[in-house]
């Protein structure tokens, strides 16, 4: 079993793995919700970063064990470990934010300081709105930077062209810092379409493209450990440590130099959704 997808330790395993798995013991799970801006999901208790959690993501808790919770994130599955006062008890939300990046700030007004910064996906409780501004648990956020939950952009490419200069990160999920599949999962999440979190499981996705048929806006391009989205058929956006930044490339130019520096071949190319 896929440890990334598995939610159990040597410890404890959620009860749907009964019968699948032997653990020590099992559990129903908890009910959560993240409550700072950004969070690392860690490979074990101060481990390595797998992947990092947004403001308002639900996840359920597994385990608490001396400071830290095991968890599996509700969006895609991923479990991992997470401060403890990381989390709250589960909020209502009613909203997501749809820009690269926004602050919550204390007024609503310009001048006001910021409270936090909030990034792309992250969910909120909308209190009250007034114009310009938006009321929410924490602080006041621009009108335009949020979406009701049922309400979603419609172009994961033009989404990510937004995340363009962003650093690269490894196992990064924000225009603080994005990996590739970070940047693939974000974009198409923002258009409603759920996606696993890793390269790897995003090459299962969709249909193929065959080799013959040109690559419409949307599609990805894989290579072993790396994901890119088509912006047509000679253009693509990535997050790319060659460049440790969010980047626009040709794609041909692009295929022969990871091929050189030993990244390999395209190995899938995918269609997830109809052309925009």
């Amino acid at each position: 079993m896929d440890r990334r997808l598995t939610p159990a330790n040597a410890r404890v395993a959620l009860d749907t793995l009964r019968g699948i798995i032997d653990a020590p013991r099992f559990t129903g799970g908890e009910p959560a919700q993240v409550a700072r801006p950004l969070v690392d999901l860690l490979r074990a208790p101060a481990g390595p970063r797998e992947r990092q959690l947004l403001l308002g993501d639900a996840v359920t808790v597994i385990e608490r064990e001396a400071g830290w919770a095991f968890v599996q994130a509700a969006k895609d599955g991923y479990c991992g470990y997470l401060p403890e006062d990381s989390l709250s008890e589960a909020q209502p939300v009613t909203h997501h934010i749809v820009t690269p990046g926004t602050h919550a700030y204390s007024g609503p007004k310009v001048q006001a300081p910021e409270i936090m910064p909030l990034y792309l996906g992250a969910r909120v409780e909308v209190h009250s709105v007034s114009g310009a501004w938006a009321e929410t648990a924490q602080g006041h956020v621009p009108t335009a930077h949020l979406l009701p939950l049922d309400q979603r952009l419609e172009d994961p490419a033009a989404v990510a062209m937004g995340f363009l200069h962003t650093p690269y990160l490894w196992g990064g999920n924000s225009r603080a810092g994005i990996d590739c599949s970070g940047l693939v999962q974000g974009a198409f999440r923002a258009c409603g379409i759920d996606m696993p979190a890793d390269s790897d499981l995003q090459s299962a996705c969709g249909v193929a493209v065959p080799e013959n048929e040109a690559l419409r806006r949307n599609d990805l391009l894989f290579w072993k450990g790396h994901v890119a989205i088509a912006l047509g058929p000679d253009r693509m956006v990535h997050a790319t440590a060659a460049f440790m930044a969010v980047v626009e490339e040709d794609i041909l130019p692009a295929i022969t130099r990871i091929e050189a520096s030993g990244g390999g071949p395209v190995t899938h190319r995918r269609r997830i959704m109809a052309a925009v």
